[in-house]
């Protein structure tokens, strides 16, 4: 019991024990990295992996890692279990999506409205939705799955969950590298990180002051 405790520890708090693990795995921790950030991001089950936190510390250890974990490598990995995972998360709910309207069509429990409204606002708000979500702790971890259950178009889809990964994955892990180990940063890594996702809100709690500030059309 008390090895499965420490395994679930290393698991959830990986960015804490991330410079041991490098000294114990050498490139095998790519491996690990791509696993924890494609499950983080693919599979609705577990959204309390790190996320934010693990490409800032990944960047902070690039940095001071004499090249034995590099920077370039450390994105491209990263980059690619984000989009994997996100697309595997939304072929997921989509596949879910198709069983659900089965079903639907033969329960008088289902709510076919609410089904028509998420695809519709998918369909309108889905692309800002998936930039904004990638800097929400738990929020990524569902959005593709809801957009692939709305049934949002997938090329639409694709083209912002590609941007949505390049933002998210670039902005943390050269943070990281380039700001991570000035000591007050590091001291001050769960504020930083907070502070980063709070940001990422500002343009959605503008644009909602926006539409309910301005005059109702007559």
């Amino acid at each position: 019991m008390e090895l499965l405790a420490q395994f679930i520890d290393i698991v959830l708090h990986v960015d804490k024990y991330l410079a041991v693990l490098l000294a114990q795995y050498g490139t095998w921790i790519y491996v690990i990295l791509f696993a924890i950030v494609f499950c983080e991001t693919g599979l609705v089950v577990t959204p309390f992996l790190p996320g934010d936190s693990l490409l800032f510390v990944a960047g902070a250890l690039a940095a001071t890692s004499g090249g034995a974990f590099d920077i370039d490598i450390v994105i491209a990995v990263l980059l690619a279990a984000a989009i994997l995972g996100d697309n595997t998360n939304y072929w997921i709910g989509r596949w879910a999506g198709q069983r659900i309207l089965a079903w639907g069509d033969k329960s008088r429990y289902f709510n076919r409205k609410a089904f028509d409204m998420t695809h519709a606002y998918y369909e309108k708000h889905g692309g800002k939705t998936m930039l904004v979500a990638r800097f929400m702790p738990f929020v990524r971890t569902f959005a593709p799955f809801v957009a692939g259950v709305g049934n949002m178009s997938y090329p639409r889809y694709f083209l912002f969950d590609l941007a949505g990964a390049v933002l998210w994955v670039f902005s943390l892990c050269l943070a990281g590298y380039w700001f991570g180990n000035i000591p007050w940063v590091k001291s001050n890594l769960s504020l930083i990180i907070f502070g980063t996702i709070g940001l990422s809100l500002v343009p959605l709690a503008l644009a909602w002051l926006r539409h309910h500030l301005s005059p109702k059309a007559s």
